[in-house]
């Protein structure tokens, strides 16, 4: 089975071999208590606390077991823990492995929630957290490391400003200093394989590509070695940590076509931003595979395809307001916070970019697009009548109405 290209192994993993009798999906498992034949088997199944084991409904049933499998087997890993939310594959590791008086490093870029938990969580169990530029050098991230650093986190790329990183120079720093490479990499599914570049820690969000339909709430955290997997499950049965049977089930039905619909809303991605990029009205395109985004040179090497979400960065005589103007008049787009569902979404972002070392400014007003299963010309339609509205927002000079960059000066400024 494992010669068997990707497509192959998503419709075989995790359920009975083809020819056997039986329904064709697993089922799903439902339950908190488990009976056991007599104390002593109890007993010494108890002992299996990191294996696939029904143990009690906490540490997991067929079904969670059958989605980890299929995680792992997508990541290219040997463990997965399936947890409540992507956020939690992201709080989990991270509490599971530092202590008080650790340090981490964190990207400028990171999601907004993981600088919160970072900010808040961390910060209060006295966890010291410094955010890097995510387009740092070698040079640069060797003279942040500490003697206390246990954690180099990375999000490639980036949230909302899509920098790509260099994942095996990260890797290869961080080995000498004996810490660990935590990824979340949600963006990268299946295109993006961790382990061969060097990660520890491989995070994902389930709710995303995995679930497909915008319907379910999941996460998942993938390693590849047995002392880290040892660390991980044993912090997130400390922790509590448990995702809903139904929730699982669901994602491992989702996973079976992800091949197609990646392709599909891939490809349809990138033929929208590179109209885009011709676009008067745009003033750079953050797709990764396109050169005007930071890292284009990481992907290329690094990357065998792309998803469906990337930014755009329009002229500077365009406001905010104007922006939400045109998002206002789509007809095909939501506007939502997720994505990696079915259906497009845009998202003006410019007021959601936090950052402290003075990353991802881009000189305009932002806009993030999840590119769904509509047909690609149709979504350029919208967004062509949706550029027509955009130019009849359009502010004559920076006198009238303050430009992005001094706003964002302006707020830095008032925050010290």
């Amino acid at each position: 089975m494992s010669d068997d290209r990707f497509e192959t192994r998503l419709t075989l993993a995790s359920r009975r071999p083809v020819k056997s009798h039986g329904y064709v999906n697993p089922k799903l498992v439902r339950g908190s208590t488990v009976l056991y034949p007599s104390c002593a088997d109890r007993r010494e199944i108890g002992k299996r606390r990191l294996e696939q084991e029904e143990i009690y409904g906490l540490y997991g049933s067929e079904t969670h077991f059958a989605l980890e499998s299929m995680i792992a087997e997508i990541e290219g890993g040997t463990h997965c823990q399936i947890v409540s939310s992507g956020l939690a594959a992201i709080t989990i590791p991270l509490l599971a492995c530092l202590k008080s008086h650790d340090h981490v490093l964190m990207p400028d870029s990171v999601y907004g929630p993981t600088r919160r938990f970072c900010d808040s969580v961390l910060h209060r169990y006295g966890v010291r957290v410094t955010y890097y530029d995510p387009m740092a050098s070698e040079c640069d991230l060797r003279g942040l490391i500490e003697p206390g650093t246990k954690v180099v986190f990375s999000e490639s790329p980036g949230s909302h400003t899509f920098e790509v990183q260099d994942v095996p120079m990260l890797a290869r720093v961080v080995h000498e200093h004996g810490a660990k490479l935590f990824m979340d990499n949600t963006w990268g599914i299946h295109t993006f394989k961790p382990f061969n570049h060097g990660v520890d820690v491989s995070i994902q969000a389930l709710t995303k590509y995995i679930g497909g339909h915008s319907d379910i709430i999941l996460g998942a955290i993938t390693v590849a070695s047995e002392s880290d997997w040892a660390w991980l499950r044993t912090g997130a049965l400390d922790l509590g940590q448990y995702a809903s049977p139904d929730d699982c089930w669901l994602a491992l039905r989702g996973a079976r076509t992800l091949k197609v619909r990646l392709d599909q809303q891939a490809a349809s991605a990138l033929t929208i931003a590179k109209w885009l990029a011709d676009r008067p009205e745009v003033q750079r395109v953050l797709h990764p595979a396109l050169p005007s985004c930071p890292g284009h040179m990481f992907w290329k090497r690094d990357f065998s395809g792309a998803c469906g979400l990337f930014g755009i960065v329009f002229e500077p005589r365009f406001d905010y307001e104007a922006v939400c103007a045109m998002v206002d008049s789509l007809r095909l787009f939501g506007i939502g916070a997720s994505w990696g569902g079915y259906e497009s979404l845009a998202l003006p972002t410019s007021f959601t970019i936090t950052r402290s070392e003075g990353t991802g400014v881009f000189g305009g007003e932002m806009l993030r697009l999840q590119i769904g299963l509509e047909h690609v010309d149709d979504l350029i339609n919208d967004l062509e009548a949706g550029l027509t509205v955009l130019r009849g927002q359009q502010r004559t000079s920076c006198a009238s109405s303050p430009c992005l960059a001094d706003e964002m000066q302006r707020i830095g400024e008032a925050n010290g």
